[in-house]
């Protein structure tokens, strides 16, 4: 049997690697239009490569993923990230996991993870194309036909993957071809858009506090319905950044906003104290500290960098004593820092920023990851319309879906 993978990032890589560890014989080939494969994985995390999630609970790891969730449930319990860290430290590389349960591997260099697929192609008979591109596929009665740049015959295959990535990190080879070729065997693209991205702000004074960063806060954005993340975040010198702003991103992605049409969110830098028990907690420091000026008292709250921006925001003088402010004013701060506004009026570059839709999910198989419409077509990956949050889900819903497919498609061998 014959299975052409096209894409070789996570999810190609795992496909074609689960395949050839279950079914040595299979004869794959893995194209790739790069000059190398899994250049999204090397860069991921920074170049460390977030590998997966130190979450072990599958049920709790669902629901990190805004969309595509329900879809992943067979993939996740299948291949959970606790197998796949295994997986990758059977296969020599050690793995570590961080405080915020984020899982690199212990050399913090991301191409560890991708020579071990390199290794297993290496010492197998799949086949690896480099600076291939597919031009189309189609299928011609039970086959598939790929139509590849600078080759005079189709390769022809009995099983086709498309593991082609979203349309993120163009850089990385992720160009969007993977849609048009799903689109032209049949399949529905849904609505796409850029997620897991950072906020830049209308507001200038964010790059006043630039790398000022909070550990817990509640952002909301103010569309219908509302939509929020509570997590760490940071101010930078063209708004906000983090996990919090990126996961915001993802429940806002088919948002539009501009210059023209912002997006208003909120940040509540307190979420764990209500506003009233930080207005008694307020007047009980200035009762005991009637002489500390206003600004000194504030800064007890939330850092004094911070303060001043407050105090410029709301017109308040921060040299008085804190006795002389009156109860309303008080309320008018801790009010402003329950909820910090600012108006979104564009996207920037994130830790991953991912692709939010793809091939929808209903025309999908997810015990299979077999094309419901086009028996012998699989998916998996980010060409999909799923989307987690950052910390590793990404990858982790490619390894999953990845290993799905080439699981599938051994089971589906003549057996000797």
């Amino acid at each position: 049997m014959n299975v052409t993978i096209i894409g070789g990032g996570a999810a190609g890589l795992m496909a074609a690697a689960a395949l050839l560890e279950i079914e040595p014989a299979a004869r794959s080939t893995i194209i790739d239009r790069n000059d190398a494969l899994g250049k999204k994985v090397v860069i991921s995390g920074g170049g460390r490569c977030n590998v997966t999630t130190g979450l072990l609970d599958v049920k709790t790891v669902l629901t990190k993923y805004p969309r595509g969730s329900k879809f992943l449930s067979s993939a996740m319990h299948r291949f959970t990230p606790q197998a796949v860290a295994t997986w990758f430290e059977t296969h020599g590389v050690p793995l570590k996991t961080e405080e915020d349960l984020r899982v690199f591997p212990v050399s913090d260099n991301g191409r560890d993870v991708v020579k071990v697929f390199e290794t297993l192609f290496h010492e197998s008979a799949a086949r690896v194309l480099l600076k291939t591109p597919v031009l189309r596929v189609e299928k011609s009665g039970r086959q598939f036909l790929a139509t590849l740049k600078g080759v005079a015959e189709p390769l022809i295959s009995d099983k086709l993957v498309l593991t082609t990535g979203g349309q993120a990190y163009r850089h990385t080879g992720s160009t969007g071809d993977g849609y048009a070729f799903a689109a032209s065997l049949g399949h529905s693209i849904t609505q796409l858009a850029p997620s897991l991205n950072a906020f830049f702000t209308q507001e200038t004074w964010p790059s006043e506090v630039a790398g000022l960063s909070f550990s817990r806060a509640k952002l909301t954005a103010k569309v219908n319905p509302s939509r929020a993340f509570t997590g760490p975040f940071l101010f930078t010198h063209k708004g906000i950044s983090g996990p919090a702003v990126f996961a915001l991103s993802s429940l806002v992605a088919f948002e539009n906003y501009s210059a023209v049409a912002p997006l208003p969110i909120t940040i509540d830098l307190l979420p764990d104290s209500s506003a009233v028990e930080l207005q008694r907690q307020a007047e009980a420091h200035i009762a005991t500290n009637p002489k500390k000026n206003w600004a000194n008292t504030l800064a007890t709250v939330v850092p004094k960098s911070l303060v001043e921006i407050l105090l410029k925001e709301l017109r308040q003088p921060g040299e008085r004593h804190a006795v002389e402010v009156g109860k309303k004013e008080v309320a008018r701060a801790l009010a402003w820092l329950k909820a910090v506004p600012l108006h979104v009026v564009a996207r920037g570059a994130g830790d991953e920023f991912v692709t939010a839709g793809g091939v929808s999910l209903k025309e999908v198989n997810p015990s299979t990851m077999e094309s419901r419409l086009c028996p012998g077509l699989y998916f998996a990956g980010e060409i999909l319309d799923i989307d987690g949050y950052t910390g590793g889900f990404n990858l982790q819903a490619s390894w999953a879906t990845g290993h799905l497919v080439g699981e599938s498609i051994a089971a589906t061998m003549p057996k000797a």
